[in-house]
């Protein structure tokens, strides 16, 4: 059990709003209404390589727009003239930091000080629904861009106006933007669902990321206890033009293609922290479940996370985190907390959000490594949660969650290899020595 301490519960300030008579988005959302929709076409795979997205070092921004780039854009464009932003993220200082990552540094110093606060514990990364605090339901009704379903055509529509259906998605506007586009996903927005991700979920998400076409745009996830600060289910995305530092760094493979359903598994290496990567180029629904598996698992161990999906949707990276558990065991250096980062899924993969003058003034490659450091799983731990999630998805069950209190590695190397032999008996056709462990 995680020993982190409550955080006190505040009004956030749309509840207010709410209460002083303007419309919540959840009236809007709800079955009867009218709202903008976007269609995403009828797709069961990525597209082919020469129609799927390229990499962010061969595409200039100026050309990358593709249809739901326009709506999402003119969209958010429209609520920043009508001043619907804390502050204007436009304006604040970015620079990419000397060194062999290009880790991002931002001054943001009107997120900290308006930013909305945390309502709920941070030490579970599953909680009920409390519909007393804010959720998006409570936003105003000119936050919301646009709603999403599927459609039944080969093309993406939007449609200014449509009937409104039970279940539907919300793109809305993050009132507290950390780049340029920032918004926010949320599924089933009446339906109320706590932040707990799933396979549905982020099928939404990856498609949303595909149907966008465009590299520089990317989608995150925080759960609980690793910086989410509402827990009502939702996704962030927005516009970076130049690649994370997290898409620079290598990876070793774990499970090919073959073996996995068209999804390649890796382990990130030579970052600092920790995390697994998914790749595909085949199914979006068979990503979406190799995701959601090893998110399972998190949830159920109570071990918080984030989820960072690039390359329009065909990479998912899966970062297993500890810090707010280190903070509060008071492990973290002091200096490091001084600067008041809360490495969330944007600062994990290299876009660290300072907010003061000084630390953004001395912010170097190596002050982004130790305060990423601190977030990271230890070897051991990573080890065996890595395992579980191999089980999982190689043999149908968590192999590694019968592993004895201390956590013998000679043990856990001991199950990797039965997962390894699990597969080389009972994959046929399949080479083994062509899979890394």
């Amino acid at each position: 059990m995680r020993t982190i301490q409550r955080v006190e519960t505040v009004l956030s300030i749309n509840q207010y709003d709410a209460e002083n008579g303007k419309e919540p988005l959840g009236n809007c959302c709800a079955p009867g209404s009218s709202l903008p929709l976007f269609k995403f076409p009828r797709r069961l795979r990525f597209p082919p390589g020469d129609e799927s997205c390229s990499k962010t070092e061969d595409l200039d921004w100026q050309k990358s727009s593709e249809f739901l780039d326009m709506v999402i854009l003119a969209q958010w464009e429209d609520r920043a003239t009508r001043g619907l932003f804390r502050y204007d993220v436009t304006a604040c200082e970015t620079k990419v930091l000397p060194g062999e990552y290009g880790f991002i540094a931002q001054l943001n110093e009107g997120r900290h000080s308006k930013k909305r606060p945390t309502e709920f514990r941070v030490d579970q990364v599953l909680q009920p629904f409390d519909p007393s605090k804010f959720n998006f339901t409570k936003a105003a009704k000119e936050e919301l861009l646009f709603c999403v379903e599927s459609g039944d055509s080969h093309e993406g529509e939007f449609y200014p106006e449509a009937p409104v259906v039970e279940g539907t998605n919300a793109v809305i506007i993050n009132v507290s933007p950390i780049e340029y586009g920032h918004i926010l996903l949320v599924p089933k927005i009446t339906a109320r669902i706590p932040q707990r991700i799933d396979e549905d979920s982020l099928l939404l998400a990856i498609n949303m990321a595909v149907e966008a076409k465009n590299p520089f745009f990317r989608l995150g996830y925080n759960s609980l206890g690793a910086f989410a600060t509402i827990n009502h289910l939702h996704f962030q995305a927005y516009y970076l033009a130049v690649p994370f530092p997290v898409e620079r760094a290598p990876s070793e493979t774990l499970v090919s293609r073959k073996m996995n359903n068209g999804v390649k598994i890796s382990e990130l290496m030579k970052f600092p922290v920790r995390g697994i990567v998914f790749e595909s180029a085949d199914r979006l629904d068979e990503l979406a479940s190799s995701v959601g598996k090893c998110c399972c698992i998190l949830q159920e161990k109570n071990i918080p996370f984030n989820i960072l999906i690039t390359d329009c949707g065909s990479m998912v990276y899966l970062f297993p985190q500890c810090y707010a558990e280190r903070q509060a065991c008071g492990k973290v250096d002091q200096a490091l907390l001084g600067t008041q980062v809360n490495p969330a899924v944007w600062e994990i993969s290299g876009h660290i959000v300072l907010k003061r003058k000084e630390d953004y003034e001395r912010a170097s490659e190596d002050l982004a490594w130790r305060l990423l450091a601190e977030v990271s799983l230890d070897e051991e731990s990573f080890h065996e949660l890595k395992i579980a999630c191999l089980g999982e998805l190689i043999c149908g069950s968590p192999v590694g969650n019968e592993v004895v209190e201390g956590g013998d590695v000679s043990f856990l190397g001991m199950m990797l290899h039965e997962v390894a032999m699990w597969l080389e008996e009972n994959c046929t056709g399949v080479d083994a020595k062509e899979e890394t462990w």
